[in-house]
């Protein structure tokens, strides 16, 4: 049976040229699958799925459509509050909750973008090397982590806890994006960006190991990763780095 389907403009790199206009275009279903299930098979994950609505009323992804109902998809809002059942390893944020907590899961393709969520204080796993799409959603789902990827059919899998696309090839473009959509708290310059762990103050001794000839007489401030022991300090990289920094506290705010 045929419907009528259209689409927020967000979701047209996903759909085929035919739904990328700004009204409802034919589209088919058998008259048992849900709609979510249909939006799904018109090429759209629904983790960019906001709200759905039929015939001008909102309809829950599990509504079977009918013939001749006029279906509109809404881009996911912003900021996206993450809801679902926690898990012992991560509570999670209740739907409708305040923005801030939120831990993400990165695939092997995001690495600099996962670099510079821990730059900024996220909580943001990376797996490298590539673990394969089973085993990144069942981590995601274990650690009630939000799924970040710019693969269509890893964000599909049904057990992922939550998800988002990367719309982006450039890592600026995806920080935005990501701050953007999930509002996280920010807390700069505490994280690891090598293994995704807590810093701590350390002191020259404690890391002179690691201290290129000379750092020890030009720098005295220095940080140790609680977990792989990694040393920091404000070096040659530094002021690169800073620039991210302030950028993202500016459009999007920082921890006190």
């Amino acid at each position: 049976m045929e419907i009528q389907v259209g689409f927020a403009s967000q979701s047209y790199v996903f759909v085929s040229a035919t739904h990328r206009v700004d009204r409802p275009t034919a589209a088919w279903t058998d008259g048992t699958s849900s709609l979510g299930h249909v939006v799904e098979s018109l090429g759209v994950p629904l983790t960019e799925v906001g709200a759905l609505l039929v015939d001008g009323r909102p309809v829950e992804r599990s509504h079977v459509p009918a013939a001749g109902e006029r279906v509109q998809v809404e881009a996911m809002g912003r900021p996206q509050a993450v809801g679902g059942a926690a898990t012992a390893a991560a509570p999670t944020t209740a739907e409708g909750a305040k923005p801030g907590a939120m831990r993400f899961l990165l695939d092997i393709h995001l690495g600099t973008l996962a670099r510079r969520l821990r730059l900024l204080g996220v909580d943001a796993a990376y797996e490298n090397p590539d673990i394969g799409d089973a085993a990144l959603a069942a981590r995601s789902a274990a650690e009630g982590r939000v799924m970040l990827s710019r693969d269509l059919g890893l964000l599909r899998r049904k057990e992922i806890f939550a998800g988002a696309y990367v719309y982006s090839h450039q890592p600026a473009e995806q920080l935005d994006d990501v701050l953007s959509r999930f509002a996280p708290t920010l807390a700069p310059w505490t994280r690891c960006t090598a293994c995704n762990g807590i810093l701590q103050a350390a002191t020259k001794e404690s890391v002179q190991d690691q201290l290129p000839d000379g750092t020890e007489r030009t720098y005295d401030g220095f940080a140790k990763c609680g977990d792989c022991g990694q040393a920091y300090w404000r070096g040659a990289h530094y002021s690169r780095l800073n620039e991210i920094v302030e950028r993202a506290v500016l459009k999007f705010g920082a921890a006190a």
